[in-house]
């Protein structure tokens, strides 16, 4: 197993506190490891760029810095200014990356078209009626919600990024990596994006109390 990277005085009033998502999502680039190895090691081969969108204690990031490709350039986004800080520390906290910039934007705002080569992501998946509006965050300094509902079927937000993904993934080498729940209808999801172009894999689903998650992985190329 590899080490999972210790978080120290985490406010879970302003950050996610990692649960059974992180630890799957930890547990699947574990198993990919080989895979993501082999496929961004190659000799003469440019940098990988990973970018995580909605960093959140910057657990994911660190660990996939620390296990999985240490020399790739490390970028993440988050909405929430108590996460860019915080997975900041984390990464500091677990032996540091000088090579980790933090963006604070939405989504994929700020990032150039066809550059990241690996993205992560594990969205706000919470089905509501509504996505948290940034205006009233910024009133009440709340901004949990931003990490857990994710609108109508949970797939709000997922939505823009799937939609987006050719856009700013590289094409030619790059594989993303996105969490969902049961209530997502992730194997619909996987039909939609099949009929776009991508090669959808599941890589793991996992009963998490009263919730199925499930980290799926979508690429052009195999």
């Amino acid at each position: 197993m590899l080490p999972t990277p210790s978080i120290s005085k985490l406010n879970i009033a302003h950050v996610y506190e990692p649960a059974e998502d992180s630890f799957l999502f930890l547990d699947v680039l574990q198993d990919e490891l080989p895979y993501l190895r082999e496929r961004f090691s190659t000799a003469n081969a440019p940098t990988p760029l990973v970018a995580e969108i909605g960093l959140g204690s910057g657990i994911v990031t660190t660990f996939f810095h620390k296990n999985i490709l240490p020399n790739a350039l490390f970028l993440g986004t988050d909405l929430n200014p108590y996460a860019c800080s915080k997975s900041k520390e984390t990464s500091k906290e677990n032996g540091d990356t000088r090579y980790f910039d933090v963006l604070r934007t939405n989504l994929l705002d700020g990032l150039r078209p066809g550059l990241v080569d690996v993205l992560l992501f594990n969205p706000p998946y919470v089905p509501d009626h509504t996505v948290p509006s940034f205006e009233s965050a910024v009133k009440t300094d709340d901004w949990l919600d931003f990490a857990l509902l994710g609108g109508c079927d949970g797939m709000q937000v997922t939505s823009v990024v799937l939609d987006h993904l050719a856009e700013f993934l590289n094409l030619a080498r790059g594989v993303a990596y996105v969490l969902f729940c049961r209530r997502n209808k992730p194997t619909e999801v996987a039909k939609l994006m099949r009929n776009r172009g991508w090669i959808v894999d599941m890589i793991e689903e996992r009963k998490a109390g009263w919730e199925v998650l499930s980290v799926w992985k979508f690429s052009k190329v195999k």
